[in-house]
């Protein structure tokens, strides 16, 4: 287990991103407008006759803050997990 701790905290990274911005199965599953998640609000934003890009860029930056504090935090261990297959 120790030893795949780098591993882990790469598969950790890959799988919050993926599930972070998950568009598709939110937009099939999801039938109340007040459940949307940021991917689907980001969409919505983009789709009305005149887009508001000032508050669109707010949304993507409060939508990129989670993944990015997930990823700085585990960064040490992500680039050792990508790494720990490659010998040198």
């Amino acid at each position: 287990m120790p030893t795949m701790k780098s591993c882990y905290a790469a598969a950790i990274v890959t799988t919050f991103m993926t599930s972070w911005n998950n568009y598709l199965w939110p937009l099939i599953a999801l039938q109340s407008p007040e459940k949307r998640t940021l991917p689907l609000i980001l969409s919505a934003m983009g789709s009305s006759y005149t887009p508001d890009y000032g508050m669109m860029m707010v949304a993507v930056v409060i939508a990129t803050i989670p993944t990015a504090l997930i990823f700085f935090l585990m960064q040490k261990q992500f680039v050792a997990g990508m790494t720990g297959s490659v010998k040198g």
